[in-house]
């Protein structure tokens, strides 16, 4: 059930299409025999926390966040006692007591703190690096030049066993949030994960609800087992096989024939799967955006009209009930709802108009043609294809053209380097449900999405205003405002909120998804 929407970085791939990339399944057959349940998953990089991008299904069962966040943005407290701060900069994190990974070792701050200096430690080239860059001394791990002089956090202090002092570059009062499931990075390691890391990285031992007894194998998968000692909420059932597929279709076929209990409904079969599956198809808003990216380094995107023109000029609702079944929602502001305290609604461009043909005119106009860029392979054409003819028949635009590159390698390549020269697809996926995550990642110029080619210094000050607040509501209020200042610039295409759709067999009860994704710990297996 792997999702792009995890990679915050550069240019993601559409949520729901990481696995779509080639070709054959795992083994077949339901695990009812195990007495427990199957997933379908994708092949992962790694399974060490800090350094798996394909991995987060198998993780958030096998280790425990220090916190969660409800549906209602409350923080509860998993490995985690307490998260405390004066100043949104200085951190206490106590931990609760008598917690163990796998192999009985006790669960300690200095875990914790050996973990996160290996993520943040730049040689070793760790995928979760980017999630610790907040920390005190995250700079001297990763220096622009040579190798760094250091090899641990100066933030990060370990005071006793159940205590963690954090210190963090500049104020952020979305720290606590940073430390849910998703944010793999902040979980921690056993003294096993450092002696034998080849093989730590096939059979990681973890503090979470399961365990894993068998290593992984490759375009097989692994079954996990509850493990006895956890001190957290126990899981609903005894095992969870994740079985290893590189195309979702494939899964699809499976769950449907019954020999897969539970599977992430690819994007191109949102249209049949409700027929399909009926009541057993599960939805949720994910807390990411797709978009179209305006190349606003060329002068004639320079108008902001002409760029509020080409968005007003897309019914976003009749391409989601042509293509999608109705099942994604239509964009309406910059932050997805559920991320916390985001506003919706607030985006009077994102709304088909068919004032966008005079708005064009008062913009100067267009000449020439237009293209639409999308990484080809992906389940994207019909979108894209869509798309274009509605800004060709909306604003009169003669030639308007969906374009599909060879891969996604390619299209990263032209995006970066800047080689294109019309709209593109985009998408940003936040690791955890905060609207920092989306703002800063998509428009800063820091940010690690290459989404956008646009930064303010108003928006600057807004996000940093936001990240200082020590109360919560305050917070959410600036970075609404931050978004509504970039919206008034309007230098991308908001198109949809990502949603993500889950499919299962007869065989499993208690499917339940958001707001992290689902949660598979509370699936039973029915009868």
């Amino acid at each position: 059930m792997q999702r792009s929407s995890r990679f915050a970085v550069s240019v993601s791939l559409p949520t729901a299409l990481v696995l779509a990339l080639a070709g054959c399944s795992g083994d077949s057959g339901s695990s009812a025999a195990t007495g427990g349940f199957s997933v379908a998953v994708g092949e992962p990089d790694h399974l060490t926390p800090g350094r798996s991008t394909l991995g987060y299904d198998e993780l958030r069962v096998l280790f425990a966040p220090l916190v969660r966040v409800d549906e209602k943005g409350k923080v509860s407290y998993v490995q985690a006692k307490s998260v405390t701060s004066t100043d949104a900069r200085h951190w206490t994190i106590e931990l609760r007591p008598g917690w163990t990974f796998h192999n009985g070792e006790a669960v300690t701050a200095q875990s914790y703190a050996d973990a996160w200096n290996a993520t943040a430690y730049g040689p070793n080239g760790w995928a979760g690096n980017g999630q610790l860059v907040g920390l005190e001394g995250y700079a001297a791990l990763n220096p622009d030049k040579g190798k760094p002089k250091t090899k641990t956090l100066s933030g990060v202090k370990v005071v006793n066993a159940t205590t963690l002092k954090v210190t963090l570059s500049s104020p952020d009062g979305q720290f606590p949030l940073q430390l849910t499931p998703n944010q793999t990075g902040f979980y921690p390691l056993p003294k096993a994960a450092f002696e034998n890391p080849g093989a730590y990285d096939k059979k990681p031992i973890g503090n979470g609800p399961y365990e894993m007894t068998t290593a992984w194998k490759p375009a097989g998968g692994t079954t996990v087992t509850a493990y006895k000692r956890y001190q957290g909420t126990k899981p609903k059932s005894s095992a969870i096989t994740f079985k290893s597929y590189t195309d979702l279709n494939t899964a699809y076929t499976d769950a449907l024939a019954g020999n897969t209990d539970l599977l992430f409904v690819p994007v191109d079969k949102f249209g049949q799967a409700k027929a399909d599956f009926g009541d057993r198809l599960f939805t949720y808003e994910a807390p990411s955006l797709e978009l179209m990216t305006l190349p606003l380094f060329l002068d004639r995107f320079g108008d902001v009209r002409l760029r509020k023109a080409l968005s007003m000029a897309i019914d976003r609702a009749a391409v989601n009930k042509a293509i999608y079944g109705g099942l994604y929602t239509p964009a309406t502001s910059l932050t997805p709802p559920s991320e916390v305290g985001a506003q919706t609604g607030i985006c009077d461009a994102c709304t088909f108009n068919p004032a966008a043909k005079a708005l064009l005119k008062e913009a100067g106009g267009w000449s020439g043609g237009l293209t639409i860029t999308y990484p080809g392979g992906l389940g994207l054409d019909e979108l894209y294809k869509a798309i274009a003819n509605q800004i060709r028949q909306n604003l009169g635009i003669a030639e308007v053209r969906a374009v599909p590159t060879a891969d996604f390698p390619e299209f990263s390549e032209k995006v970066i380097g800047k080689k294109l020269t019309g709209l593109s697809h985009a998408h940003w996926g936040a690791l955890y449900p905060s609207m920092q995550n989306t703002l800063r990642g998509i428009f800063t110029k820091a940010g690690g999405c290459m989404c956008s080619s646009y930064s303010s210094g108003d928006v600057d000050k807004l996000l940093q205003r936001a990240d200082a607040a020590t109360d919560m509501a305050e917070a959410q209020r600036l970075y609404n405002d931050a978004q509504k200042r970039i919206l008034q610039d309007f230098p991308a295409i908001p198109l949809f909120y990502g949603t993500s759709v889950f499919a299962s067999t007869a065989n499993v009860t208690g499917v339940t998804v958001g707001p992290a994704d689902v949660d598979l710990t509370r699936i039973s297996v029915a009868g």
